[in-house]
């Protein structure tokens, strides 16, 4: 939860230097991390085996945080099912005295995706009244081979050749937050903005919690920078080989 912060473990350290390594030839133009010290910690250790963007500032946002569980904080989850089933419901969408509600949570998350599809329109206007949008030159085929899981999806899924695709936004972004939270966040990519998924996701996979430094990857695209219509695609979800 929010209220018991604490560092990451040896442990997690451990994880955070796969994840890093793992990611070290993505290039990132910005970084989101949780202003809990353990997502904090994770960022940094994740930028600091980058190859291109060790320096690049992090960004601490209290909309990433996890979920709230207000009583059941610093408990076992042992602790958290017991007062579930005391109130006769369940994990996950059982709500502790002076926790958040998932539909608390999934708002927390609307806000701040909604605030970096506007930082991704911000950046794209910027750069073409400095540049012109003559000066997109990066291929398709090059930004692919920055990403380590690229045999999970199509080249169709990353290409703006076809004359009625919009051009892409040179925004990689980096978000470090929580399990529970990125739950309720994937959940409103799927039920309120139709997220395609890998056709070999079971429900399963896609309601379990990401293990620690799962990696999930989503491609959004904003047809003329309308920000009310973002089309999403998932490349990979809670992705763990580096572990």
């Amino acid at each position: 939860g929010q209220g018991v912060d604490e560092p990451l473990s040896t442990t997690g350290f451990r994880q955070a230097d796969a994840a890093g390594l793992f990611l070290s030839n993505v290039k990132f133009t910005h970084v989101f991390s949780s202003d809990l010290l353990r997502a904090k910690q994770t960022a940094a250790t994740i930028l600091g085996k980058n190859k291109f963007c060790k320096d690049l500032e992090i960004k601490y946002d209290a909309r990433l945080r996890e979920r709230k569980y207000g009583v059941a904080e610093g408990r076992p989850l042992t602790d958290l099912k017991a007062m579930a089933k005391a109130a006769g419901e369940q994990c996950p969408s059982f709500t502790p005295s002076g926790g958040e509600t998932l539909d608390e949570v999934r708002e927390r998350a609307k806000d701040f995706f909604e605030f970096l599809c506007r930082l991704a329109v911000e950046l794209d206007k910027k750069e073409q009244g400095m540049h012109g949008a003559a000066s997109r030159s990066s291929g398709t085929s090059a930004e692919q081979l920055v990403f380590p899981w690229t045999n999970h999806c199509s080249e169709a899924e990353f290409s703006s050749d076809d004359s009625g695709a919009s051009k892409a936004l040179d925004a990689h972004i980096l978000v470090v937050s929580h399990g529970a939270y990125m739950r309720n966040w994937i959940a409103y990519f799927v039920s309120d903005l139709d997220c395609t998924l890998p056709t070999n996701l079971t429900k399963s996979q896609l309601s379990s919690v990401s293990p620690n430094t799962g990696v999930s990857h989503f491609i959004v695209k904003l047809e003329n920078g309308n920000l009310l219509k973002p089309e999403i695609t998932c490349v990979c979800l809670n992705q763990d080989s580096h572990l």
